[in-house]
């Protein structure tokens, strides 16, 4: 029960709001005019949001229909060219789906809705009929959130602001919300071809549409920062000679900046504030926004498809841009704030398991019918060939809990669509017991930040013995090795959005988020960075030279390790952050890609590196392995699929594995892959020594003798700034060869 002060500033609020007609007449430039009429037939309660079709009789129009559990009446709000708005009341109700369709309404109109119900924010109940709500089911929309206070559900600036959210606000949004706008989906497949890359010979590429293509040079200036710019052959000229199978899309589900931002003169750049499920990000667009950019996107896809690579949607399910009790009142809150969102025993405050205000009720079946309707259609209509989920242990909560047999994970597995896509999580949360690294059921990859630590902590020096980076090299069957689940189960990264570029994990210890306006307080303080001795660039080319070589080390590491690795936009040329580890508003040179780099020298080697390790992952199958590792001899000879090695050239003992040590051989067997190829035969291919020395000093390796090898080559020196040198270079067993300082060796097993 609210107190009396409460109730009290909550009478006052709405003997004071301003109130706008139920029916207002239209108005054009300052002038009112009739109200068409408009004809609302019964139509149908599926398929949810706008849906334009012919209807009865051959007449053309659109079907609407919103889920709207609890509400008393919803209007529907048609918008012409310049900005009239008509409502339309939709009378049939099936099922808490009220519904209507409306002849003559053809693609690229705007809507909205309008909803009526009690507003009473003590029990949840917050309908306010004076906001304009977004469809949440919206193909497309137009227009930008700027969040003024009209656009509130409650009267923002209540002098009280302990109460401030139980005020209704009765001021009209809709001059200054976006609308959404009805799509003809009429774009046919019958010619894509999907790449359907196996998980064990997936190369992940993180990269940002805007951000990647914002600044290339082959890239016509029209199309920059756009879809149709990731599409151009320039941008993915350079995906197919990097090497990698798949782009993952940081956002690009319809997104609105916060109010924090926008007040700075800032914007969210990431996307990680979703408001549209079903809608491209219109920002995204160079074709237009009333429903041109859902064509965009789909030949995107298209484009990605013909040159082999497939496209992964970063996808953000678990909170929306609405908030907590404080926030704006876009869509779902004015729909149904308490069936929506998880609320406190204080049905006033949201539950808040995501760190951005609100969480989504995925128990509840019309909340989950809207994610798994919104997944089914990005890949259906849309050609996407998976997601990564943000902050996924969210979605997996039941009641409170995270449950692995939750209704959202039970749901996904048993979808003859959804169960066929790559599906990835960011196994955590910021709630109770939301760590999840290693949980998730079979399907399912995750995001290993152990790998990241480990490999991090490695080439910095900071790891008191290998075991860690053992099972991280190997496919983590510490974490893994259950339920069927196989290494590539582990999406391996040394670096993501979120945090330092590689250049920058090599040459700054601090975060240096000053340019965010929040006191530098932002972004993690567990960086696991080494600078090599100097804070930021320099001119000490000494100092250069060593950051190059860790950026080697690094990559290397990574795209040897066994497991399926992701890359971030960039970093396979130098790309920086100038030490910003939470470049999430900053929509400026400072995370838009470089691409002048590939003009040094320097980092022109280090794209070609990149590529070359790449191809040696695609060429050799004992790189990307199905299963994981036995670590037992599965011949007479004694070798084993697995062997780990001393600088002494001797097998790894128990008390190796814990005692101090910056050096560690890894034998990878090509006689004993399991698995047999297309046509039956068994897989063989090379076998490989990777020797890892992350000591500040040379240090001599001795190469194992038979039946490990006879002789080994050169392969990979990440010592060598280029590695024209390198190959080709052979060592016989059993010989001392000199690592140097800070570097990995790669040398292929000759018989």
């Amino acid at each position: 029960m609210s107190s009396a002060p409460e109730q009290e500033a909550v009478q006052e609020g709405h003997a004071t709001g301003v109130v706008v007609p139920a029916q207002p007449a239209p108005v054009v430039n300052g002038a009112a005019r009739a109200a068409p009429t408009v004809s609302v037939w019964p139509g149908a309660p599926t398929p949810l949001g706008a849906r334009f079709r012919v209807g009865p009789d051959g007449v053309t129009g659109t079907n609407f229909a919103l889920w709207a559990g609890g509400a008393e009446a919803v209007e529907l709000c048609l918008f012409d060219e310049e900005g009239a708005e008509i409502r339309v009341r939709l009378t049939e109700l099936t099922h808490e789906i009220w519904h209507g369709f409306v002849p003559g309404v053809l693609p690229g109109r705007r809507y909205g809705f309008r909803v009526h119900g009690r507003w009473d924010p003590w029990t949840g109940a917050r309908w306010n009929p004076a906001k304009l709500l977004l469809d949440p089911y919206a193909r497309a929309v137009d227009g930008d959130f700027s969040l003024p206070p009209e656009v509130y559900g409650h009267v923002r600036d209540w002098p009280q602001q302990q109460v401030a959210d139980t005020v209704r606000d009765d001021r009209d949004s809709a001059p200054y919300v976006p609308k959404g706008v009805v799509v003809h989906d009429d774009e046919d497949w019958s010619d894509d071809r999907r790449p359907k890359t196996p998980w064990a010979d997936s190369v992940i590429y993180e990269l940002h549409v805007r951000g990647f293509t914002r600044m290339h040079p082959g890239i016509p200036e029209e199309l920059r920062g756009t879809y149709a710019g990731l599409a151009h052959p320039a941008a993915i000229d350079h995906l197919v000679r990097l090497g990698v199978t798949a782009v993952e899309l940081l956002p690009v589900h319809q997104f609105a900046h916060e109010d924090h931002l926008l007040r700075k003169g800032l914007k969210n750049y990431w996307g990680y504030n979703s408001i549209g499920y079903f809608a491209p990000h219109a920002g995204y667009a160079a074709s237009g926004t009333t429903g041109q950019q859902v064509g965009e996107f789909k030949r995107m896809v298209r484009a990605l498809h013909t040159a082999g690579i497939e496209v992964i949607l970063d996808v953000v399910y678990n909170h929306t841009a609405e908030a907590g009790e404080l926030g704006p009142m876009l869509s779902l809150r004015g729909i149904d704030n308490r069936g929506y969102y998880r609320l406190q025993s204080d049905a006033r405050r949201y539950t808040d398991y995501t760190g951005c205000g609100n969480t989504l009720h995925v128990v509840q079946p019309h909340v989950l019918r809207l994610i798994t309707d919104s997944l089914r259609y990005w890949v259906t209509e849309m050609g996407v060939d998976g997601f990564r989920f943000d902050l996924a242990a969210a979605l997996a909560r039941s009641m409170h809990d995270v449950d692995m047999l939750s209704p959202f994970l039970a749901v996904i597995a048993q979808d003859p669509v959804l169960r066929r896509v790559k599906l990835i999580a960011e196994p955590w949360d910021v709630g109770s017991g939301g760590y999840q690294v290693g949980a998730f059921p079979p399907l399912w990859t995750e995001w290993n930040d152990r790998y990241r630590n480990a490999v991090r902590d490695f080439w910095r020096g900071a790891l008191p013995d290998v075991r860690d980076l053992g099972y991280r090299l190997s496919g983590s069957s510490d974490l893994y090795a259950w339920g069927g689940r196989r290494p590539y189960a582990s999406v391996n990264f040394v670096t993501a959005h979120d945090g330092f570029t590689l250049r920058d994990l090599v040459s700054y210890e601090r975060k240096h988020n000053e340019a965010n306006g929040e006191g530098n307080r932002d972004g993690t303080d567990d960086n696991r960075a080494w600078n090599c001795g100097v804070e930021g660039e320099t001119d000490d080319e000494r100092v250069r030279a060593l950051r190059r070589r860790q950026l080697r080390n690094l990559l290397t590491s990574l795209l040897l390790s066994t497991g399926v690795p992701m890359l971030v936009a960039g970093d396979e040329f130098g790309r920086t952050q100038r030490g910003s580890n939470n470049a999430y508003c900053q929509d400026n040179e400072v995370s838009w890609v470089d691409w002048s780099n590939l003009d040094d020298p320097h980092w022109r080697a280090l794209f070609e590196l990149t590529s070359r390790l790449i191809a040696l992952r695609h060429e050799h199958p004992v790189l990307r392995r199905r299963a994981f590792f036995s670590g037992r001899a599965h011949s007479v000879d004694g070798l084993r699929d697995l062997a780990w090695f001393t600088a002494r050239g001797t097998e790894m003992t128990e008390r190796d594995w814990y005692a101090p040590a910056a050096t560690l051989g890894m034998y990878l067997s090509g006689r004993d892959i399991p698995g047999r190829d297309e046509r039956g035969m068994p897989v063989l291919d090379d076998s490989f020594l990777a020797v890892l020395h992350a000591g500040d000093r040379p240090v001599s390796f001795v190469l194992p003798g038979p039946p490990w090898a006879s002789r080994y080559e050169v392969v990979v020196d990440t010592s060598r700034e280029s590695q024209a040198e390198a190959p080709g270079v052979v060592h016989r067993a059993g010989a001392a060869v000199t690592v140097p300082a800070r570097a990995v060796l790669l040398l292929r097993v000759v018989r």
